[in-house]
């Protein structure tokens, strides 16, 4: 298979109507895999998942200001906190989990308030829930943040999955779970994940800015 290329794609021809296929770039997967393209497209038709797919894309669509939309502009009109709890509603969700870094309590329980207020139930779990050291989880002490010979509670992705599994969330959403905690709770939550802040240490949880500013560009 060719290597996927998108991110360095300038011609950016999906983003219309495709008549000249050859004029696609050579790593396009609209060139070069056509027929998995319209099997996939084929796969939304499937009940459960297009019903979820269209109350995403309704959710899509009422970001935008209508009435510019139509005058050929789109400004937008709800913050991702506001995204996330009307997609919610749109597919009849009465619960939902919140998996957190305890670095962000204070926006988990802003977070939780504002589902809350649109009707939602919250369960919310923190990452250090169990209180358990590092070590016990077979982390060499030297990999120890305060101090090998104190006590560390390790991050629990596993145990923020399973007790949300059994909470029977209809789907998680993650608040600045670190590198890898973050793919570790997915792999593992039963329910659908969406991630409403990302963890960034250095940039106060921005990490888009490190692609813009030139003071990053030694550092990324």
């Amino acid at each position: 298979m060719t290597q996927l290329k998108c991110a360095k794609c300038r011609q950016r021809s999906c983003q219309s109507e495709i008549k000249n296929q050859a004029a696609l770039p050579p790593f396009c997967p609209m060139k070069t895999t056509p027929a998995l393209v319209t099997k996939i497209s084929q796969r939304y038709r499937q009940k459960r998942l297009n019903d979820f797919y269209v109350r995403a894309a309704q959710t899509e669509k009422d970001c935008y200001d209508e009435g510019e939309a139509q005058e050929g502009r789109t400004l937008p009109l709800r913050p991702r906190i506001r995204e996330v709890a009307e997609f919610a509603k749109t597919i009849g969700a009465r619960k939902i989990g919140l998996a957190f870094c305890n670095g962000l309590a204070e926006e988990a329980s802003r977070i939780s308030a504002i589902l809350e207020k649109h009707g939602l139930e919250v369960e919310s779990v923190v990452c250090c829930c169990g209180a358990v050291d590092k070590t016990r989880l077979g982390i060499p002490p030297d990999y120890k943040i305060k101090g090998k010979d104190k006590f560390e509670a390790a991050c629990n992705p596993l145990l923020q999955a399973e007790l949300l599994n059994r909470a029977g969330t209809a789907f998680n959403i993650l608040v600045g779970l670190c590198v890898g905690h973050d793919m570790l709770f997915t792999s593992n939550s039963k329910a659908p994940v969406t991630t409403l802040i990302v963890k960034d240490r250095f940039t106060g949880h921005n990490p888009v800015i490190s692609l813009y500013t030139k003071y990053h560009k030694d550092i990324v």
